[in-house]
C-alpha cells in the first residue's frame, strides 16, 4: 500500500482536516480547487472513506478521518526532520576512530593531535595504525579514517589537504667529523655509511634516484622501522641519515644533532592529510579532521616547514 501513496497527499490531507473547506484548502496549498478536489478523491479511495462528509453548507471530518488526524501532524513533523541537517556535537561521540601516519607523525605530533581530540570528544576511542604504502589504493577496506604521509601529488580517488613541504637534509651526530663543516661535498656523503628509517612511508628514496642518475649509490648499513632506533644508532656512530629538514629540525630539539644540506638536487616532500570521500560531508569526520589539521600545521609552522595549505578532494 505505502507504494501506491504519494506523499503530497498526506499533506493535503492534514489541511483538508484542518480547513474541513476544499477552496480554503486548495489556496493553503497553492494548488486550483479542482486539483485538491481530484486529491480528496484520490484520499477517499485509498482511506476507503469518504473523509469529509456534508452537513448543511459546511464539511464535517468522519470518524476515521479524525483517527487520521491525530496521527497526521506527527508523521508530517517526522519527514520534515528525516531531511534536516543533522548536528554534532563532540562530546557526545562515540565510536572509533582510526588514524595512521608515519612513526614520525605518531610520535612528535599525533599525541597532541589526540589529546585535542579526546579533550572535546571523550567518549571517542583513538586508535592508531603505522601507514603503510598499500593503504593508498584500499583506505576505505583498510578501516583507516585519516591517514597523514607523503606523496608527490594529491592522492587519485581521495579527498587530501595538502600540508606543506620540505627538502631533505643530511642528519648526523653533533661530533660527527663532517659536523663543522658548511656544506657537504658528494665525496663526503658517499663517504660514510647511512642510516634509513623504513616504517611508515618512502623517505628517502629521492635520494637514491638522484645519486642513480650520476652513477652512483650510498651504502645503506642499517634499515630500522622506527626513529627512535635510527635517532639512537646515529648517536653512537658516524652513520648519516638522509631525512626530510622538519624532522631533522625537530630530532636537534631533543638530541645532539646537526643537519647539512644535501650536496645534490632532489625534489621536495609533499606532505597530506587524506580520507575516503565518503567521509567529506560526514559531520564528525570533518570536525575530527579538523581538529587534526589544526594540530599538524602549528606543528610544520613552529619548525619551518613551507605550507601553501589548500584543500584538494576527488569526487
Amino acid at each position: 500500500m505505502l507504494s501506491n501513496i504519494n506523499l503530497n497527499l498526506l499533506r493535503s490531507l492534514h489541511v483538508l482536516l484542518d480547513e474541513c473547506h476544499v477552496s480554503r484548502a486548495a489556496e493553503r496549498l497553492h494548488i486550483t480547487q479542482s486539483a485538491m478536489s481530484r486529491q480528496l478523491a484520490q484520499l477517499r479511495e485509498l482511506c476507503g472513506d469518504p473523509l469529509l462528509v456534508r452537513d448543511g453548507n459546511r464539511l464535517v471530518p468522519t470518524a476515521r478521518a479524525l483517527a487520521l488526524q491525530s496521527k497526521l501532524l506527527g508523521l508530517l513533523d517526522e519527514f520534515e526532520h528525516l531531511f534536516a541537517a543533522p548536528s554534532f556535537v563532540p562530546e557526545q561521540w562515540q565510536g572509533e576512530f582510526v588514524f595512521a601516519s608515519s612513526d614520525y607523525v605518531a610520535q612528535y605530533i599525533f599525541p597532541a593531535a589526540a589529546q585535542a581530540l579526546m579533550q572535546q570528544a571523550p567518549r571517542l576511542n583513538l586508535s592508531y595504525r603505522l601507514w603503510q604504502p598499500s593503504y593508498l589504493t584500499a583506505l576505505l577496506d583498510s578501516g583507516i579514517h585519516l591517514a597523514s604521509t607523503m606523496l608527490p601529488q594529491a592522492p587519485r580517488d581521495l579527498s587530501s589537504v595538502h600540508i606543506g613541504q620540505d627538502s631533505s637534509v643530511c642528519l648526523m651526530r653533533a661530533d660527527h667529523p663532517l659536523a663543522q663543516q658548511s656544506s657537504l661535498s658528494l665525496d663526503a656523503f658517499l663517504a660514510y655509511s647511512h642510516i634509513k628509517v623504513t616504517g611508515g612511508g618512502d623517505k628517502d628514496s629521492a635520494t637514491d634516484r638522484a645519486l642513480g642518475e650520476k652513477g652512483l649509490a650510498r651504502r645503506i648499513a642499517l634499515q630500522v622501522p622506527f626513529f627512535t632506533a635510527a635517532v639512537n644508532c646515529l648517536l653512537q656512530s658516524d652513520h648519516l641519515m638522509v631525512v626530510p629538514k622538519h624532522i631533522a629540525v625537530n630530532l636537534a630539539k631533543n638530541h645532539p644533532l646537526v643537519d647539512l644540506p644535501l650536496p645534490l638536487s632532489t625534489e621536495p616532500h609533499q606532505y597530506w592529510l587524506m580520507w575516503h570521500p565518503k567521509y567529506d560531508s560526514d559531520l564528525a569526520h570533518r570536525w575530527a579532521r579538523e581538529v587534526v589539521l589544526a594540530i599538524m600545521l602549528s606543528c610544520q609552522y613552529s619548525i619551518g616547514m613551507i605550507s601553501d595549505h589548500h584543500h584538494h578532494e576527488e569526487v
